[in-house]
């Protein structure tokens, strides 16, 4: 393998296609399993139809150097599987069958990734029949056989307000010895509408890629197309970016924080949890309207200001949330019997979560220092360092102890932001977009890794767009830490995860 076998490029630049190197086949592939035994990572891989073939891309990352890599090759119905080598590719493979007909030959359990059902249509031009006539749940599921092994079915359809996702268990007793996870029961066919974009309705597209990561999504857009069209977002802009991004994981975290109390019945942490998640909402509201931030983060900058009294009542906000959400979390820590529940519960080791490619408060809580606040920064962070919290138990107590301790960190970083906005303007122009170019965004969500993937044709709109949702990643986390748990503790280890379901189901 040669030194040059990825373009080496940095988060938030494009390049031109030309540059991308184009192995053949099998050393694409290699360079791919060579690459992550060196420590790099998928970040993306996708199929972008090419005439009666399809070009196979992939994005790694190198987290210790801050270098991402590109690689690609052209492929015709099939390829070798890299699966039984490298596990992170495995979600991958299956979504690049499904969605351009290509087979990896050897994969282990080739499912369909998205139910997309005969009516909808595919991302590229090339997808099986098989793929778009797939009917949601037909399909087979693993199967364990013996006298003490019985399977539990749960979902699609959910009691609460939650969207369909289908949950099966081949158990021994109480004892989970695997867990199947299927999705793509609503897929919404968001990257084949992104396809001659950009347009006047792509910006709320990504807004509601998952909506509660309205800010995360939808600031990788805006790099996209900052970086396609040499535009520099203004200090202030960047400022108020960061600041929006940090509410909204301080509202989810708390939210999970709460959540997490409520599956093991503690209500005082549960309850007060509840009401601060809507004091960092309405803090966002403050700033744009929208609690979810809609209308906020906008190509070249911001669409919203904040004066002195708003700068005053989100400083005054703040002081009082902190006190709350130090005082219901303590009592989480406080709790003999909350400890017992929460350690030594869905543990996920180091090991396996580097196999997976697990991003995130997960990947974190299994002592891999991955945020791409720290280790590819962008935007504001470029002046602002993020330590990466982890914790080294790699259970629900250390997915629930990292969401903490970054929401501490979020508290100071919001501090120190609001009392040092730089003035200026608040938004620059976007000029046209580069025709023939590839380009990379990643940001940090609240759930970890957001990576969106942009190639532009000769006309500068977008051929491909591809994007990378921390639950595409993280799924699969949930299913070993159920290996070998009680079935009871499926609520518990799924609030810990905490993973979006709409931003899976593109």
């Amino acid at each position: 393998m040669s030194k040059n076998s990825l373009r080496i490029i940095h988060n938030g630049s494009s390049i031109s296609l030309a540059e991308v190197p184009a192995p053949d086949t099998n050393e694409f592939l290699q360079t791919i399993v060579d690459k992550t035994g060196l420590g790099w990572r998928i970040s993306s891989l996708f199929g972008s139809p090419k005439g009666e073939s399809v070009d196979l891309y992939c994005v790694m990352a190198s987290d210790h150097d801050g270098c991402l890599g590109i690689i690609r090759t052209n492929v015709r119905k099939t390829f070798p599987s890299i699966t039984p080598d490298c596990p992170q590719a495995h979600l991958f493979e299956r979504e690049i069958a499904e969605q351009c007909g290509l087979y990896p030959e050897g994969h282990p359990w080739l499912k369909p990734v998205r139910f997309q059902g005969p009516l909808k249509k595919s991302v590229t031009t090339g997808a099986s029949a098989a793929a778009r006539n797939q009917l949601p749940g037909v399909m087979d599921y693993f199967r364990m056989d013996g006298e003490e092994i019985h399977e539990v079915a749960v979902g699609p359809v959910h009691a609460g307000i939650i969207e369909p996702g289908h949950f099966r268990f081949q158990c021994r007793g109480e004892e989970v010895s695997h867990l199947e996870i299927s999705l793509g029961y609503q897929h919404r066919g968001i990257e084949a509408r992104l396809i001659g974009a950009p347009n006047a309705n792509t910006i709320s597209r990504m807004e509601t890629i998952a909506g509660d990561t309205t800010i995360g999504h939808t600031s990788a857009y805006c790099m996209i197309l900052e970086a396609l069209s040499g535009c520099h977002v203004p200090a202030r802009g960047e400022v108020l970016r960061g600041i929006a991004l940090e509410l909204e994981r301080l509202a989810n975290h708390t939210g999970d924080l709460g959540a997490i109390a409520g599956d093991i019945g503690y209500l005082p942490t549960s309850s007060f949890c509840g009401r601060i998640r809507g004091d960092f909402l309405n803090m966002t509201a403050i700033i744009c309207g929208s609690r979810f931030g809609r209308g906020l983060v906008r190509p070249g900058g911001v669409g919203f200001d904040v004066g002195q009294s708003q700068i005053d009542e989100l400083l005054k906000r703040l002081t009082a949330a902190k006190k709350d959400l130090e005082n219901a979390v303590g009592l989480l820590w406080e709790a003999p019997s909350v400890m017992a529940r929460l350690e030594h519960v869905g543990i996920v080791s180091r090991e396996t979560a580097i196999e997976l490619g697990l991003v995130g408060p997960a990947a974190r809580a299994c002592r891999l220092k991955r945020d791409i606040r720290r280790d590819h920064p962008y935007g504001i962070y470029q002046m602002s360092y993020i330590p990466a919290m982890t914790s080294d138990d790699g259970d629900v107590y250390g997915r629930s102890l990292v969401r903490w301790f970054e929401a501490l960190r979020s508290l100071e970083f919001l501090d120190e932001q609001l009392r040092q906005i730089p003035k200026g303007v608040l938004q620059n122009d976007i000029g046209p977009l580069a025709e023939g170019r590839i380009v990379v965004a990643m940001t940090e969500g609240w759930r970890g890794e957001i990576c969106h993937v942009a190639i532009t044709d000769d006309t500068g709109k977008f051929a491909r767009y591809k994007i990378t949702d921390p639950s595409f990643h993280n799924w699969m986390g949930l299913a070993m830490a159920l290996r070998d748990e009680q079935i009871s503790d499926f609520p518990l280890c799924n609030k810990s995860f905490n993973l979006s379901y709409c931003g899976f189901d593109l």
